[in-house]
C-alpha cells in the first residue's frame, strides 16, 4: 500500500518521517480531524501489512509509539463522552435493545431503493478499506481471551476467513464485487479518497484491537456489527442486483445475510455473555464498544447521505 498525501501537520510529519529510514522523531499536533485520524491509520497499518518503500523497524519506534498514545487518547478522550447503559447485569440483552434502538438515516435503505450505480461505487470504496482486511482487528483478541469467550470469537472468525479456503475468505469475496463494480482491488488502493470518518470507523477498531486493556470494547465493537449486519446486507444485495449486479457482485452481501443471522446470537450470547461472566469488571466496556461502533457509523453514514442530497460526491475528490 502506498503511503496516501497529507492532510495536516501531524499526518505530514508521519508520512515525511517513514519515507526514510527510522531516525528520531518528534510531532505536534493535529489541526483537524482528517489531519488526527489519516496520522492515526497511517500509525496503526504499520502493525497489519504496512506500507511500501516503509522500513518495517517503524513499526515499533519509540517517537511513532509515543505520537500514537496522544492520539489515541484525544480519540479515546471523545469516545468516552459517548452515553452508555449503567446497568451491566445482562449483557447480551441490552446489546440486543442497543442494535434495536432507532439509528440515523437509513443508508442502507437508500442504496436499496434509490441510489444510483455511481453512488454505489462510492460506497463500495468506503468499505473497501476496511472489507479488504475484514476480521483482522477482531483477531487480535484471540489470544487475550479464554474459555467460551474465545471458542465463540474462533467460531465467527473461521467464518469470516472462509473456513480455510482462500475464496472464500471474506476478504476475497468483497473483490469480486470491487471487480463488478470497476474498482481497484489493491489492498489499501482507496486510503486516499476516503474522509476522516471512513478512518475513524476503522481507527476504532484499531484502537480497541491493540489494546489488552480495551478487549471487552473490542468484543461489543464486533457483537455489534454482527447483530446489526443481516438487514443492510440484505438491503446491499437489493439495491445492487437493481443496478444490474450479477451473482458474482452481490455473492459478499448474500453470504453475509446467512452467516452474520447465525453470528449475531453467537457473537451477544456466546461471546460476550461468556466474558462478562468471567470478567465482570468489563462488562461494562463491552457495551461501550458497541456504543462507540453504533455511533460512528451513523455519523459516517449520515455524512454520505448529507453529501449525495447535495448532488456532491462523499469522497475527497
Amino acid at each position: 500500500m502506498k503511503l496516501p498525501s497529507s492532510r495536516g501537520p501531524v499526518s505530514d510529519a508521519v508520512i515525511t518521517a517513514l519515507s526514510q529510514g527510522p531516525h528520531d522523531f518528534t510531532a505536534g499536533d493535529p489541526d483537524s480531524d482528517d489531519d488526527l485520524h489519516l496520522a492515526l491509520f497511517v500509525l496503526y497499518e504499520l502493525h497489519y501489512r504496512g506500507w511500501d518503500g516503509v522500513d518495517d523497524t517503524w513499526e515499533w519506534h519509540p517517537g511513532l509509539l509515543g505520537l500514537r498514545a496522544r492520539l489515541e487518547a484525544a480519540f479515546e478522550a471523545e469516545l468516552r463522552r459517548l452515553p452508555v447503559p449503567g446497568d451491566t447485569g445482562d449483557v447480551p440483552h441490552q446489546l440486543i435493545a442497543m442494535t434495536r434502538e432507532p439509528g440515523g438515516p437509513s443508508l442502507s435503505g437508500y442504496l436499496r431503493g434509490r441510489a444510483g450505480y455511481e453512488q454505489f461505487r462510492e460506497f463500495a470504496t468506503h468499505r473497501s478499506v476496511y472489507h479488504l482486511r475484514e476480521a483482522d482487528p477482531h483477531t487480535f483478541a484471540i489470544p487475550r481471551l479464554s474459555g467460551a469467550a474465545k471458542a465463540a470469537l474462533i467460531e465467527v472468525q473461521i467464518d469470516e476467513y472462509g473456513g480455510g479456503t482462500a475464496a472464500r475468505m471474506h476478504q476475497e469475496m468483497f473483490k469480486e464485487t470491487m471487480t463488478a463494480l470497476g474498482l481497484d482491488t489493491t489492498y489499501g488502493a482507496y486510503v486516499e479518497v476516503v474522509p476522516w470518518q471512513t478512518l475513524a470507523n476503522n481507527n476504532l477498531m484499531s484502537l480497541f484491537g491493540l489494546h489488552r486493556r480495551l478487549r471487552g470494547a473490542l468484543l461489543g465493537h464486533l457483537a455489534a456489527y454482527e447483530m446489526t449486519s443481516t438487514g443492510p446486507n440484505r438491503a446491499y444485495g437489493n439495491g445492487l442486483r437493481r443496478l444490474g449486479g450479477d451473482e458474482n457482485a452481490t455473492r459478499f452481501y448474500d453470504e453475509h445475510v446467512e452467516a452474520d443471522a447465525v453470528h449475531e446470537q453467537i457473537a451477544a450470547f456466546d461471546m460476550c455473555g461468556s466474558f462478562c461472566a468471567a470478567e465482570p469488571e468489563l462488562a461494562a466496556d463491552v457495551l461501550f464498544g458497541a456504543r462507540c461502533v453504533l455511533t460512528l457509523e451513523d455519523r459516517w453514514a449520515g455524512y454520505v447521505l448529507s453529501r449525495w442530497e447535495q448532488g456532491e460526491s462523499s469522497l475527497r475528490i
